[in-house]
């Protein structure tokens, strides 16, 4: 069975529509598409079909960023309001001192609050201005907490104001442009409709994936997210970031000094599992039994978006689909083209813990957690949006059990086949108790812990 007959098995098992695939090994491209667009007219996709990148985004805006500090007019350690004046949030220590590195790596700790920037051109500049009385998550460099939106927001924002014209516009001239990029674009309304792949959600196997009923995501997620794609431009991106800089025809992109910057200056994950152990700037790190491999992944609401960058064999695979599960899909995938890769850890019932240490509920605007012991054992209750968990037929509430791992780190199988296994840390006991839970690269603080005193991880 080929490579291209077993993605196409798996798809089918997933109940994925369509998945494209393309590999980058030492200069040369290899790519195929299989199954359909949208299940509604079944039009096949093919390598041109283009899909959203989520926020695989991010690191082409970290690579654009990078291009300010190669040219001298960014610095990754100067503050933000160096830039933006008016820069501003609840925190007077993270108005004054948060960096572009940390909005890239992810430790600023700023709450999401940025409210409704609308979709106009002035987004960006709309969301820095609705931030002046976000709280904190968690204090300024003190973990790892991603940011769906708001810190690639940011650098956008300042990167506007550095070039006088808008975020789209940066991408177009000093990214795509001279990449050679004809499907890559940051502006839904620009994509041809007729080479699109359609969003799918997957409510029971039976039903099959459905069309989703959120077809785009709001421009507010734009820079860390907004992006559509093909294979073929998406590995375009992943040569820059192999060959020191320089794009397929020879043209340099960033500096090879822009780019080990961009690999190298990481921070750690509290869980490692999901993807890897360290973050960098736009890039996630993994460790592949001893080799150093760089990811870079996003999901809308029905696609998902998944690139490895394996510089140790001067290689590349990106994985991009209108449906499914995020995760074990992918790791599939990539274990047919690449060999060996990490799976989730097994859990250890030899631990003795402390279970009373890690209760309590974790929660950040819209998404509620609550740890509890019961039998010997934790688990997890997960309050679901109510319009989400109606259309997917679930509860509004679904507990787990959470399975360990380490003192830290816990597995969370579900009983919904259609789900993947998560993994989740409980972390920090400087309180006492755990003062944050991670999951999906999101933090979440204990309710009643302080968030306001920094203190030993």
């Amino acid at each position: 069975m080929t490579v291209r007959d077993r993605v196409s098995a798996l798809a089918a098992e997933y109940s994925i529509p369509s998945a494209a695939v393309g590999v980058l090994r030492d200069g040369e491209i290899t790519e195929f598409a299989v199954g359909v667009k949208n299940v509604e007219t079944a039009e096949p996709a093919t390598t041109d079909t283009v899909y959203q990148c989520g926020s695989l985004t991010k690191t082409w805006t970290a690579l654009a960023f990078l291009q300010f500090v190669d040219e001298g007019t960014a610095d990754l350690d100067a503050p933000i309001r160096t830039y933006l004046p008016e820069f501003a949030v609840a925190d007077p220590e993270t108005t004054a001192k948060v960096t572009a590195r940390h909005l890239l790596n992810h430790t600023n700790g700023i709450e999401e609050a940025f409210g409704d920037p609308g979709e106009g051109d002035d987004v960006h500049e709309r969301m820095v201005e609705n931030i002046a009385g976000a709280p904190q998550v968690f204090p300024l460099g003190h973990t790892h907490g991603y940011s769906a939106a708001l810190g690639y927001a940011i650098l956008a924002r300042v990167m506007e104001v550095l070039d006088a014209k808008p975020w789209d516009d940066i991408m177009q001239d000093q990214l795509f442009t001279p990449l050679g990029l004809k499907s890559t674009n940051s502006r839904r309304e620009r994509v041809d409709p007729a080479r699109a792949a359609t969003g799918h959600l997957l409510r029971s196997p039976a039903e099959g994936p459905i069309v989703t009923p959120v077809d785009h995501l709001p421009r507010a997620f734009g820079a860390g997210g907004g992006l559509t794609s093909t294979v073929r431009d998406v590995l375009a991106l992943a040569h820059v970031l192999l060959n020191a800089g320089i794009a397929p025809d020879g043209t340099r992109i960033v500096s090879a000094a822009g780019v080990r910057e961009m690999m190298r200056s990481r921070v750690p994950v509290p869980d490692p599992y999901l993807f890897g152990p360290e973050w960098a700037l736009g890039l996630i790190v993994c460790d592949w039994h001893g080799e150093t491999v760089y990811a870079t992944d996003g999901s809308t609401i029905g696609q998902n978006a998944r690139l490895r960058i394996l510089p140790d064999r001067n290689a590349a695979v990106v994985v991009l689909t209108n449906g499914g599960p995020r995760e074990s899909f992918a790791r599939k995938v990539f274990r047919e083209i690449l060999g060996p890769v990490p799976d989730l850890p097994e859990p250890d019932p030899a631990l003795n813990l402390d279970l009373s240490r890690y209760e309590g509920v974790y929660e950040r605007p819209g998404t509620r957690y609550e740890v509890s012991a019961e039998g010997g054992a934790l688990h997890l209750t997960l309050d679901l949006d109510p319009m989400h968990a109606e259309f997917l037929g679930k509860p509004g509430r679904v507990r787990y059990e959470l399975l360990p791992v380490s003192p830290t780190h816990f597995l969370m199988p579900s009983a919904d086949p259609l789900e993947d296994t998560r993994t989740v840390a409980l972390y920090d006991f400087s309180d006492g108790a755990a003062r944050y839970l991670h999951t999906d690269c999101r933090v979440h603080p204990r309710r009643g812990s302080s968030i306001s005193s920094p203190a030993s991880t």
